[in-house]
Formats: structure tokens, sequence, C-alpha cells
């Protein structure tokens, strides 16, 4: 029986698909799998049953990933899932901007005792006037799940479409209209964009990636949008940027006391993926990624060690090493075995920076003699029988 903890409220329809052999725990320190949202994971202690944690969203900056790898802790999340609720606040911010719906409502807002209130409207809605999208220029930062699908829509709405991303993935560019403009220098849509949108990893090359030196750039009147992290922009110098007239209007999904009421900024209290159906679709990923992990070894989009598919086990065992990416590891593991007359069916090896993974099929189960074994191997992390 696998044991499971809820950080934080997951979604019934993904831990309903549990199979009979895993149970939610009470105890965190029982549990083999973690599921969490946005829970603070940074000043946790980990017990050395914790095998994997499983993100229901794609970010993973609240989980201490380095220390988490060292421990041969699994971290999944989930990217795709809540592609489409951050797609369509995507599109719904940029009419929000470029129209000033927001302002238009709280006019009416304020005039709602005002018995002449549908005639002072005529007078007064010249002031809300906005321009549309149909052929405007949209430039996306990163073409990853969401940048793609904004991409696709954009272009259906008539927008001239820009994309910016030097490691657009097969899959994505599979799925990205041909019509979209890929350009390979970000310069090109600070340069050419009236729209200009954000769908990036927060990494230490991107954090503050748009800052004065990146707006000084930009179209005059351009219309910028983060709802991917708030630390990939400078805030201080955005609202700058709007002083100056360089910036028409700044929207914002991380509300903070730098930009919230601040003049020209839009700021949503993070709905970006705040929908039914994207908590939905991030607690299924998240179980069927844990249960496989848990049940067969397999990893599929973790964010701290490699992906590693070896399907279901038909040998007697299965044994997960991690360790670190060095040379003759796998000759040494392979020793190990040999030493102890087992005899390897299958194996896999993959690496991910300076972590690695190794799967191995065995004719015969693991003893502890022979994990102790391989756990004393240098180099070696952590050393888990699957079967």
């Amino acid at each position: 029986m696998f044991r499971y903890y809820c950080l934080n409220p997951i979604a019934k329809v993904g831990l309903n698909r549990f199979k009979d052999n895993f149970e939610e725990t009470k105890e965190i320190s029982e549990a083999e799998g973690i599921l969490v949202r946005s829970a603070a994971m940074h000043d946790m202690e980990f017990s050395d049953s914790l095998l994997a944690v499983a993100r229901a969203g794609a970010g993973v900056n609240n989980i201490p990933l380095e220390r988490c790898a060292q421990q041969g802790i699994v971290v999944f999340n989930t990217p795709g899932a809540n592609a489409n609720g951050v797609k369509e606040l995507a599109i719904a911010s940029m009419l929000l901007a470029a129209r000033d719906i927001e302002g238009g409502i709280e006019w009416v807002k304020a005039n709602k005792d005002n018995p002449d209130v549908a005639k002072a409207t005529e007078k007064e809605k010249k002031a809300f006037a906005g321009t549309e999208l149909e052929g405007k220029k949209l430039g996306i930062i990163g073409l990853g799940a969401i940048g793609v699908k904004v991409a696709n829509v954009a272009k259906h709405m008539g927008m001239e479409v820009y994309g910016y991303d030097p490691y657009v993935s097969v899959d994505a560019a599979w799925n990205l209209s041909r019509d979209v403009h890929h350009v390979i220098n970000v310069d090109d849509i600070y340069a050419n964009c009236d729209f200009i949108t954000i769908h990036v990893p927060l990494l230490d090359s991107t954090k503050g990636m748009i800052n004065k030196e990146a707006i000084a750039k930009m179209k005059d009147g351009v219309i910028l949008l983060n709802l991917a992290r708030d630390l990939l922009v400078n805030e201080a110098d955005v609202l700058q940027g709007i002083k100056d007239g360089k910036i028409r209007r700044y929207v914002s999904d991380f509300p903070n006391t730098t930009t919230a009421g601040q003049p020209g900024c839009i700021v949503t209290p993070h709905l970006g993926a705040s929908t039914e159906e994207s908590e939905d679709n991030c607690a299924k990923m998240a179980v069927k990624e844990l249960m496989d992990y848990l049940e067969n070894g397999n990893i599929t989009n973790s964010v701290n060690y490699p992906n590693c598919d070896m399907g279901v086990c038909s040998q007697a065992g299965r044994i997960a090493v991690f360790h670190v990416n060095k040379a003759n590891m796998i000759a040494r593991l392979s020793s190990v075995l040999g030493e102890k007359n087992i005899n390897i069916s299958d194996l896999t090896n993959k690496s991910k920076g300076e972590f690695a993974y190794t799967l191995i099929d065995i004719e015969e189960s693991a003893t502890p003699e022979v994990v102790k074994a391989l756990e004393s191997q240098d180099g070696v992390l952590r050393v888990r029988v699957v079967k």
C-alpha cells in the first residue's frame, strides 16, 4: 500500500483516480508521495519515506528542488494542464488593457444613483475609448504550451503574431500556426510589437528580463502582460515606463505593493489557473505521474530528475538508483550486481544536469545486501527497490 499526503486541497476528480493500493494519510511523515499546489516547502524537513512530490501546476518555486534531488526525491509538475485557462486570461487581459473596460465599469458603479446615467453615458463614454486587437502586432516571449495557444487564438482574432523561444520543442512547433513569425532575437519583439506577453519559466537567466533596458527598446504605448511569474519583470522599471508614456498598460497576475492600485496597472489576484477545469486537469496529471513513479519507477515531467520510462516490470525485480552524473557509474552499478551473481535483463540510464537516474530490471528480487552494496558506491544518492 502506497500512502500520499495533500499539502493543499487537491481536486477530487484527481484523487479519485488513485488505485486501491493507494491511501491518503493524515501523517506527512508516513507519506511516500506528497501532492501540493502553492504551499511553501522550503523550510520543511523530509522523512526517509518520502519518494516524490507532485506539484498540481507548472511553477515549482515553492519546492526546494536541489535538496530534493540530493535526497533522491523526485519532483513532478504538470506542464500544459492549466494552459487553456491561462490562455483565456491572456486574451481577456489584452481586451481589458486595450478597451479600458475596467475604467468604464468603475464609472458606471460611481454613477449608479444618477437618474440621468443613461444620458451621461453618451457624454462620458469617449473617456474610455480604446483600440481593437485586430491588425495589431502581438509579441509572445516563450512558445511553450501556453504561448502556442495564445499565438493561435490571436491569429484567429486578426493579430500579427511574433514568437520568440530559442528552445521551442518539437511538439510546440507542430502545434504552432504556420502564420506566426518565429523570431530569433527578442529585440525584434521589443521593437515591433504593440502587445507583449511573457510565458517563460522563472530561471536565473529570465529573472528581471523585462527591465529598463528592455523597455527602452519597446514601441511607445506598448501593452505589457505578465501572467507567468512576478520576478520576470522589474516592476519599478515598468512604473517608470508608464510615467514616461512608454508603457500604455501593464497587466500582471501577481499582486504586490509595487503595482497594486497604481495608474496604468491592471492587477488580478493570480487567476491564471483558477478555473475548475485547470485545477481538475492539474490534479489528474499529478496523480497519474505519482502513481506511475511509485508503482513502476517511471519518471514523467520531473523538474529535478530526467524523464525515464521502462513501462511495467515483467522481471522478478526492479531497482531505481539516483546518482550524480559522472563517468563509469553504470559500469560500477553493473559490477556490483555481477558480483552478487544477479543478471540484468534491462537497464535505462538518463541524466539531467548534475543528477542521473538509472532503472534496472533484474532476474531475481533485490536483497537488502544488494541494496546496501549499491548504496555504498561513491556518487550514489539513493537506491529504491521498486519491485
